[in-house]
């Protein structure tokens, strides 16, 4: 960890770790769409968490959104009704249980809504990490390849340091999520929970 930038400035960002992604009713659960590394975050992240928390650093989290329409139906992207022909209203609804960080990992300084892969696409969050000063994130949660690749990649380009966990990522795949991690390693810091508790506790 780049010791320039003080932890108080530094934020966990744990993408769409969210009750329909990871609770048995939400709407994965549901629909037995799962993985057991993905089922494996939230208590792997929690140390992270509660360390970072202690230190003065930002907890940021980021719900994936089906914005609501007429009568309640969710506006739900092409390519994911194909994916995801099982969702339905009341899934990822802004407000609702399912919609909400985890509890293992709540509560969130910030929460930041998205509706596609990155975070930053038409989300207030580059406006809100710069009004509240955060310069690095630490980045875990779902999926390698998805979420969280584009949300790394979004942050590079706005020159936001960025470090990515290794084992506190993951997909529905340990192929997929291994390959995603060696493709971010040009654009960002690759680095164990462990490793960056370390670095905290050095800081």
């Amino acid at each position: 960890m780049d010791h320039a930038v003080p932890v108080a400035r530094t934020a966990l960002l744990i993408v769409d770790l969210q009750n329909d992604f990871l609770h048995p009713d939400g709407a994965y659960g549901r629909a037995g769409q799962g993985a057991p590394e993905i089922a494996a975050l939230p208590e792997r992240l929690k140390p992270l968490a509660d360390r970072l928390r202690a230190a003065g650093g930002w907890i940021v989290s980021t719900q994936f959104t089906l914005v609501p329409a007429k009568g309640g139906e969710p506006i739900v992207s092409p390519h994911l009704k194909t994916l995801r022909p099982f969702l339905k209203t009341g899934d990822f609804l802004p407000g609702g249980w399912g919609h909400r960080l985890v509890d293992t990992l709540a509560p969130a300084d910030l929460v930041i809504e998205k509706i596609a892969y990155s975070a930053f696409y038409q989300t207030r969050l580059e406006w809100v990490l710069r009004k509240c000063g955060i310069e690095r994130l630490i980045v875990g949660g779902i999926v390698t390849n998805g979420g969280v690749a584009s949300t790394v990649r979004d942050a590079h380009v706005r020159d936001i340091d960025v470090t990515v966990l290794s084992d506190g990522c993951a997909a529905f795949s340990p192929a997929v999520h291994d390959t995603a991690i060696a493709a971010l390693a040009p654009v960002a810091r690759i680095a164990t929970v462990a490793e960056t508790i370390a670095a905290i506790e050095s800081a």
